[in-house]
């Protein structure tokens, strides 16, 4: 017998809605929440202004050396009674550190996200911290750095950064450190760290149904004992562009193949064309279909991938260009490379597109903010980056409604082809003549 399936018809756009936004204020610290109707999950995640922005010099990835230990053990519990305690609740600790946040969450059914919260204070403001777990930890991080670093491409990231930014500044060094720069890390720089910025109450960021939850409840046990307020953030750093194309060569004797990184600085995240930016990256180079994809992978041949994006953060952002090419045709690629995004500043998209690159983003959209996780996610952007709080119930519509010559102004406003640094990690000896000979800028050495 053949049994023959008929595909079902495609069923009818619904709207997409971001929950409503609530803020409450609540035992000396902020709540900000999004009601999930009918949802049994929920989510909390206390947001502390504890980045890697915060972290001095030469000590870069103390953040995430300091979000491990949490997880070793608090003041009235070792690492193995808390563990118990929180599998006890069916749950984990989420803790992740970016340049601008620190965030430490957990995710249960609704009845228990009080009992979870409790656990989750518990370990931010009276972590253990016994100097030889933090010395392990830290070891252990170092140790991954190092494998981290045998690949290509950190070394080339570290080199654009630095050229971008200055090496003297926070945002010039990589954002979770290199190996140097972990295994510096004492015991004294984790719980100083600790004491100065994770003892502040911060912003619990709570996604579920809010009729099954007691906010005040949550901020009570998730501020009980903290001190202190907000430090001050400074305003978005000035984008300070080159009118000079220059190449960075980081010397990989033997590699056969070449770590490209293109870039130049860009504007913060709440900057007011962050839709048209990002749709102008995703035209060049942000989706498979994106014109450095076509050109250099399907019509070159010269990479299995490139693609290039907008990275921004509270004060800073960066355009960048990432891929890797076989080494015979470092040279050619960049060019091409090179060529793409002055077409683009220049000329900006077409309608087909623009098309294209709106359905995929808006789509892309409704699709990522589907659970708690993600919608605490999207609380998160609000506050850090200081936006309204209807910024996601518009952004879709946002997406779809940028037209060609909002996209194209965004491009030659924020796109500079003349003033990228080109990094290339590779077989200097192989590479470099063709480079010197292709005319795209200054040659230099990393340092």
């Amino acid at each position: 017998m053949t049994v023959i399936a008929q595909r079902p018809d495609a069923g009818a756009a619904r709207p997409y809605r971001f929950p409503p936004v609530i803020r409450r204020s609540v035992a000396g610290g902020e709540i900000v929440a999004a009601h999930l109707p009918g949802h049994r999950l929920a989510v909390a995640s206390l947001l502390l202004d504890a980045g890697a922005g915060r972290e001095p010099i030469g000590r870069e990835g103390l953040a995430g050396v300091l979000a491990k230990a949490l997880e070793e053990g608090t003041a009235s519990r070792d690492s193995a009674a808390y563990a118990l305690a929180l599998e006890g609740l069916g749950t984990e600790l989420f803790v992740s550190a970016d340049w601008d946040s620190f965030r430490v969450g957990v995710q249960v059914p609704a009845d228990r996200l009080g009992a979870a919260v409790e656990l989750l204070a518990e370990a931010v403001r009276t972590p253990k911290l016994d100097p030889a777990d933090v010395e392990r930890v830290r070891d252990d991080e170092v140790t991954g750095l190092r494998m981290y670093w045998a690949n290509p491409g950190p070394r080339a990231d570290a080199a654009l950064r630095a050229d971008l930014f200055g090496a003297d500044q926070r945002h010039g060094r990589p954002m979770g450190g290199d190996p140097d720069s972990v295994a510096a890390v004492t015991v004294d720089d984790v719980v100083g760290f600790h004491r100065r910025w994770l003892t502040r109450p911060g912003t619990l960021l709570v996604a579920g149904d809010l009729d099954l939850l007691d906010l005040d409840a949550l901020g009570a046990a998730a501020f009980a004992g903290a001190t202190g307020g907000p430090e001050p953030v400074g305003p978005p750093l000035p984008v300070t562009l080159r009118d000079q194309r220059r190449i960075i060569l980081v010397d990989r004797p033997g590699s056969v193949q070449s770590a490209l990184r293109l870039g130049h600085p860009a504007p913060h995240r709440a900057h007011p064309d962050y839709v048209p930016m990002s749709l102008t990256s995703t035209v060049l180079g942000g989706a498979f279909t994106s014109r450095l994809n076509h050109l250099i992978r399907e019509v070159r041949g010269y990479t299995y991938g490139i693609r290039s994006d907008f990275g921004l953060s509270r004060r800073f952002g960066r355009f960048t260009v990432s891929s890797s090419v076989q080494t015979g045709v470092t040279a050619p690629a960049l060019v091409d490379a090179v060529g793409e995004v002055a077409r683009t500043q220049a000329g900006g998209v077409t309608e087909e597109e623009l098309a294209v690159a709106r359905s995929w983003r808006a789509g892309q959209l409704s699709v990522d903010l589907q659970t708690p996780s993600a919608i605490a996610g999207a609380l998160s952007t609000l506050v850090v980056y200081g936006l309204p709080d209807d910024y996601h119930a518009t952004l879709r519509e946002q997406l779809l409604s940028a037209t060609v010559d909002e996209v194209g102004a965004a491009a030659a406003t924020h796109l500079h082809a003349e003033g990228l640094t080109l990094v290339v990690e590779g077989d200097a000896a192989q590479i470099r003549d063709e480079l010197t000979a292709s005319g795209l800028g200054e040659m230099l050495d990393a340092s």
